[in-house]
């Protein structure tokens, strides 16, 4: 398994895996306006694509998982890993990417309802009740190194 930094010619294949894992595990727990927020704040708003600094997992040349991070690397903005490659470390290993390129004592997660329970084994705390902002659901979490 390699992890490393995405490539801007690998955009599109890496928004297809967010979008299948987010419409397969998260869409679930959100409202039709927590759906269309993420799409349109994430899958189709360049300026944010362009914001963070992305990195994947590779089996092959083929891309099974995704962590992109903000704020100097201290802030996980996507964390999404194929639904057939979960619960075999993948997730940990790009965890292990962004702990070594964070510039801070601090990791910061707002995470899914569906992810809590990763964040919690990766070592996060909640850091605050669940909330919901344009019908998206996320528990803020803090990581102290």
């Amino acid at each position: 398994m390699l992890v490393r930094r995405i490539e801007q010619n690998e955009i599109v294949a890496v928004l297809d895996i967010v979008w299948d894992v987010f419409m397969q595990y998260e869409a679930p727990d959100y409202s039709k306006e927590g759906i269309e927020t993420f799409q349109n704040s994430v899958i189709n708003n360049n300026d944010y694509l362009n914001s963070i600094t992305m990195y994947g997992a590779y089996e092959d040349s083929n891309i099974v998982g995704v962590i992109a991070t903000r704020n100097s690397g201290n802030h996980i903005a996507l964390f999404f890993v194929d639904g057939k490659y979960h619960r075999k470390g993948i997730g940990r290993k790009l965890f292990e990417v962004v702990l070594k390129n964070s510039t801070a004592n601090e990791i910061t997660v707002n995470s899914s309802p569906y992810a809590v329970e990763v964040y919690h084994r990766l070592g996060f705390i909640d850091s605050d009740t669940e909330q919901v902002t344009d019908g998206m659901r996320y528990t803020p979490m803090t990581y102290v190194k």
